[in-house]
């Protein structure tokens, strides 16, 4: 929703990456490692989760070979550790559509900043393969470096005190609502991103 943007309110723009400025899918993740281990995708996805450890690799607290091998458990499947990074790495599918067009027009008239939810082997991934999409954020907060994780306060605390700016200035882009309610309750101004059209919608309320 952009009905509380209006021109001039922003003096910052902090953009979440995945599915907002570079379009994942994770059933692509698990149809690479179902392909490699020759079992079904349904099989791997019911067992994987989103839990401690998923948590603690994106806080940087614990390493994608450690990260792998409790996959690898988990999933019960024996593949190895350059399989399970070809498989993780797949979840990548390109730049969102429209979305760099965007992000041009808007580095021109304010500073942008990125807040992810990641993992060293992701971080590496698409800093190399996106890495002139990513050149229009003066700064990118990986979770995985700052030890971390929306929709934590501490995680937008950290980001805007390197700003540098009042929470209230900065409009915070993400696609999960978790994390705008998140973004919300620490101060900041924030539209979930559902398409590339919504960002454009709140660029336009904004003025940029």
């Amino acid at each position: 929703m952009t009905m509380n943007l209006k021109t001039g309110a922003a003096d910052a723009l902090l953009f979440d990456l995945g599915r907002v400025v570079i379009d994942i899918d994770f059933e692509r993740t698990v149809a690479r490692w179902a392909d490699h281990a020759g079992c079904s995708p349904a099989e791997l996805a019911a067992r994987f989760s989103r839990d401690d450890v998923y948590q603690g690799h994106e806080r940087g607290e614990i390493d994608d070979a450690e990260f792998f091998g409790k996959v690898r458990a988990a999933l019960g499947i024996e593949l190895s550790d350059a399989e399970l990074l070809d498989g993780w790495n797949a979840t990548f599918i390109g730049e969102m559509p429209g979305i760099a067009p965007l992000l041009a027009r808007a580095a021109r008239r304010i500073p942008l900043y990125a807040l992810s939810n990641t993992n060293p082997a992701h971080a590496a991934h698409f800093s190399q393969h996106f890495a002139e999409l990513l050149g229009h954020f003066r700064e990118v907060f990986l979770s995985s470096s700052i030890g971390l994780r929306k929709p934590d306060a501490a995680a937008f605390d950290h980001v805007v005190n390197a700003i540098g700016v009042t929470p209230e200035r900065i409009v915070f882009f993400d696609d999960l609502i978790e994390n705008i309610e998140g973004a919300r309750a620490c101060g900041l101004m924030a539209v979930q991103v559902r398409s590339s059209d919504d960002v454009a919608r709140a660029l336009d309320a904004l003025g940029l």
